[in-house]
């Protein structure tokens, strides 16, 4: 169930990050509509994502680095790295959406770039976490979040 969770919670991530690079396609050919559509589905689907997250760290605990012992220091100055940017990256989320609910379009369109710029780099970050968590290596124990963050 656990792993379940962890490739439900990458495909939200993965889904969201599509959703955004094709909003920013249908904007650049002046398609509002279309553009407003693909950015809420990509916005509830990174929503979704931190909902599963939550979830499954509440649920089960965060599954701790299980490669190498000497690639564990960079592993995790990488993943503090990418909590950081998904951390930006949601801030950023909150204001370019509070900026088009909000009919500020000027500063929409200044913000909005950058947000989904952080956005594409958490979202492969995160691809990158998810890989070396289960896919490259044996998935490690499970710990709880502070435990797992800092290592």
């Amino acid at each position: 169930m656990e792993l379940a969770m962890a490739y439900l919670n990458e495909t939200f991530m993965i889904l969201s990050a599509i959703c955004m690079a094709l909003g920013w396609y249908y904007i650049r050919r002046r398609n509002v509509e279309v553009h407003r559509r693909l950015m809420l589905t990509a916005s509830t689907l990174a929503a979704l994502f931190f909902i599963s997250y939550v979830a499954k760290t509440a649920i089960f605990g965060d599954t701790l680095f299980g490669g190498p012992i000497h690639w564990r220091a960079p592993y995790q100055v990488f993943l503090q790295m990418h909590s950081v940017l998904a951390t930006v990256a949601a801030i950023f989320g909150i204001f370019t959406l509070t900026y088009a609910f909000k009919g500020r379009f000027n500063r929409h369109r200044r913000v909005g770039p950058w947000t989904a710029s952080i956005w594409f780099v958490t979202a492969a970050t995160g691809l990158m976490v998810f890989i070396l968590l289960y896919i490259a290596f044996p998935s490690g124990p499970t710990a709880n979040i502070f435990r797992a963050w800092i290592g």
